[in-house]
């Protein structure tokens, strides 16, 4: 299976991914996750993304390309997290893979819910721990419940950048929605509610209810 997920920031699609790597066996590639190892490890890519990922910016295609193509170059099956964002993308995807993709999942949310998902959101400097301030709050307040590390709020979760960010993503990545349902690939999935309910959307849409490895 070749998915695409699509959706604004915080609306899910990392979690649903994840959960069906954990079901189905396939490979789960987001961006963001290759451009924070690039950005940790100070790579020429990752101190170039960095500048704009602070600002609330996309990183520039060309930046992000060749970094996707590595990746899945040697892969039967994956979950495309947060690429392609843009047309372009979408039409470099197309060549890289002959078009071989089984469906194009857009998860839809309030912008107010994600304002609220996003900003509430507290990450551990030292572990990596991630809490919510309603939804998953640490025990300890304002420390770590693994570590005792002081939480913090990342700069791309502050209410005036995660706006920002919305906007970006109604400019440059909602035209996928029309390029993707042009071609019979898009599906629509809600992503109001627990994960648990989400994630049964999510399988009636891509017409899965078994499990393989």
């Amino acid at each position: 299976m070749r998915l695409v997920f699509v959706g604004a920031p915080g609306v899910g699609k990392g979690t649903q991914a994840k959960r069906l790597e954990q079901e189905f066996g396939w490979n789960v590639v987001s961006t963001g996750d290759l451009l924070r190892t690039a950005i940790a490890q100070q790579t020429s890519l990752g101190q170039q993304a960095q500048a704009y990922i602070q600002r609330g910016e996309l990183v520039p295609d060309l930046l992000v390309n060749d970094l996707v193509a590595e990746r899945i170059s040697q892969m039967e099956s994956f979950i495309l997290d947060g690429y392609p964002r843009n047309v372009a993308q979408a039409e470099t995807l197309e060549a890289l893979i002959d078009g071989t993709l089984d469906a194009v999942v857009l998860f839809d949310l309030d912008e107010e819910l994600l304002v609220e998902r996003l900003s509430g959101r507290r990450v551990c400097p030292s572990c990596g721990a991630v809490f919510h301030v309603k939804a998953n709050p640490s025990q300890r307040g304002e420390q770590c419940d693994r570590c005792g590390a002081r939480l913090i709020t990342r700069n791309d979760d502050q209410p005036e950048t995660i706006r920002n960010r919305m906007r970006v993503f109604r400019e440059q990545t909602e035209p996928l929605v029309a390029f993707y349902e042009a071609k019979g690939l898009l599906r629509r999935v809600c992503a109001n509610g627990t994960p648990e309910e989400v994630f049964l959307r999510l399988l009636s849409a891509i017409g899965q209810n078994g499990t393989e490895k």
